[in-house]
């Protein structure tokens, strides 16, 4: 979904992605998630309410006129019907239907409490499916060490240094990309911009400020007015596509591209090493990672408890 679709949906679901945006600070592509799963749930909605056959696609029901006194006709038993075709149908995952039930919940909620046009929210006890929650995919010490081995080329320092930010770090390709070169203080902290539009100071590690000062002595300055740290080949702010495709290679480069490893996994890396080696209690983790929920952060106990079982079960005595 693109965001000049906005318009061909409800106003009041309009009214709504304003306001997550505008408010609440959701980024873009949050935002484009919540347009799209009220967009299934209502053409659904429409599709069952008014008896459209299966012969009418579903770009072509009209939303725009739907209005509030639709809206009060929707019970909490349409929401779970709209579950079971999710399921059955569309064979939506369990993560793609709790994500569904969020946006429609949250909807609810503004229009209960934001805008006081519900007297009652049939949504607020709408359940949300229980989803598997899988360890997260990371590279060990000795992986990482050979991923930052691999690194060459033209562009070798800012290649370097992209990299060990995001295996030191645990920061967001959204947040590296943003930085700025004055960001970056003489104590080596820096403040980003992280999800929910909220701020962070993150503190650069020797490994950074090394590989930080390597790039700036090759980073062009003559004529380049972008202020970004991290330039193309252009000499413009590098664009997050770019960057995957950095890591991609490099990966490939280092022996780890049939992990399905990614950027994001560079961030699990860095959280997970922290945990493991530096002794990081969850709750400074959770700082450091800028995550909104303590239970986001929990994952990486589970994973060294798991590496602690593999450990002792690795034991030669354990088969004696």
């Amino acid at each position: 979904m693109k965001r000049e679709d906005f318009s061909k949906l409800p106003l009041l679901v309009q009214q709504y992605l304003v306001y997550i945006e505008a408010i609440k600070g959701h980024s873009e592509l949050s935002v484009i998630e919540y347009a799209s799963d009220l967009r299934t749930f209502f053409r659904y909605i429409v599709r069952e309410k008014e008896k459209i056959g299966s012969d009418v696609n579903d770009e072509d029901i009209d939303l725009s006129p739907i209005d509030i006194n639709f809206i009060k006709k929707i019970t909490l038993n349409d929401a779970y019907q709209f579950l079971i075709y999710c399921k059955n149908v569309r064979n939506n995952n369990e993560n793609t239907r709790a994500r569904r039930v969020i946006a429609i919940r949250r909807f609810f909620i503004y229009l209960t409490d934001n805008l006081g046009l519900l007297d009652y929210n049939p949504m607020k006890n709408l359940d949300i499916p229980k989803t598997k929650r899988a360890l997260p995919k990371y590279l060990s010490l000795e992986e990482a060490e050979r991923l930052l081995s691999v690194i060459d080329g033209p562009y070798k320092e800012r290649d370097y240094a992209i990299i060990t930010f995001f295996l030191n770090c645990g920061m967001r390709l959204s947040e590296l990309v943003s930085i700025d070169y004055n960001d970056i203080k003489s104590d080596g902290s820096l403040v980003i911009t992280g999800k929910g539009n909220k701020e962070r100071t993150v503190y650069l590690n020797q490994a950074c400020v090394d590989a930080y000062t390597a790039y700036m002595k090759k980073r062009p300055h003559d004529g380049v007015k972008d202020r970004a740290l991290f330039l193309s080949s252009r000499n413009q702010r590098i664009s997050p596509k770019t960057v995957q495709h950095i890591v991609y290679t490099n990966l490939e480069k280092a022996g780890l591209g049939d992990r399905g490893l990614s950027v994001h996994k560079l961030r699990h890396t860095a959280a997970t090493l922290m945990y493991q080696h530096g002794n990081v209690d969850v709750l400074l983790l959770k700082e450091i990672l800028g995550h909104e929920n303590l239970g986001t952060t929990e994952i990486y106990t589970h994973i060294s408890s798991d590496a602690a079982k593999k450990a002792v079960a690795a034991n030669p005595l354990n088969s004696k």
